[in-house]
């Protein structure tokens, strides 16, 4: 019972820590992020148009951001499916929803699905790493300042938003467990 609690309280809400709003902002906006020579490229400066914490039911809010992985720019493009992904590096469960969000992909990309992965951490060092780890080849990129994190709100790590080609949220996960892939699937299906 005690180790459930330990890991219920450390993927639940994020630690104060690590909590987006505690970040300052004008200290994150003065760096662009983009090509700054970190192992790993691009990343961090986002754009958002933020319509409020996204809703089953409500259009997601746009964003644009760039990958770590390829320098390619990020956001929800209206045709496709989209799941976008809030984790971080410290989270446990992220480490087993990476490589089910990557067998997804390869399964469905030729069919209209994205997955955009946008870490929360506080610092970029550590992204490289863990994309290469749990083998990412979906677009991962890193929210400087939270920008794109304060919009959505994920209130645990990971949230993945499921979107469809119109734009609307279809569906939201909170948190990740075992099997959840199977349930992506279904609903992956059902939107493309």
């Amino acid at each position: 019972m005690a180790t459930a609690l330990v890991v219920l309280s450390a993927c639940g809400e994020d630690p104060p820590a690590k909590d987006p709003s505690s970040v300052n902002t004008k200290e994150a906006d003065g760096k662009s992020g983009d090509s700054d020579g970190d192992n790993g490229g691009g990343g961090g400066k986002s754009e958002i148009s933020c319509k409020g914490k996204p809703e089953v039911g409500k259009n997601a809010s746009s964003f644009s951001l760039t990958a770590v992985n390829g320098g390619t720019k990020m956001g929800v493009e209206k045709g496709k499916v989209t799941i976008v992904d809030f984790w971080a590096t410290w989270c446990e469960p992220c480490k087993k929803s990476f490589p089910k969000y990557q067998e997804l992909y390869v399964k469905y990309k030729t069919s209209g699905l994205e997955i955009l992965a946008i870490s929360v951490d506080d610092e970029k060092k550590e992204i490289p790493d863990f994309i290469k780890t749990y083998g990412a080849k979906f677009p991962v990129g890193w929210d400087e300042g939270h920008k794109i994190a304060d919009c959505y709100k994920p209130p645990n790590m990971p949230s993945a938003y499921v979107i469809d080609k119109q734009g609307v949220v279809k569906y939201v996960h909170n948190g990740y467990h075992d099997g959840e892939e199977k349930e992506l699937e279904k609903e992956i299906k059902s939107l493309l």
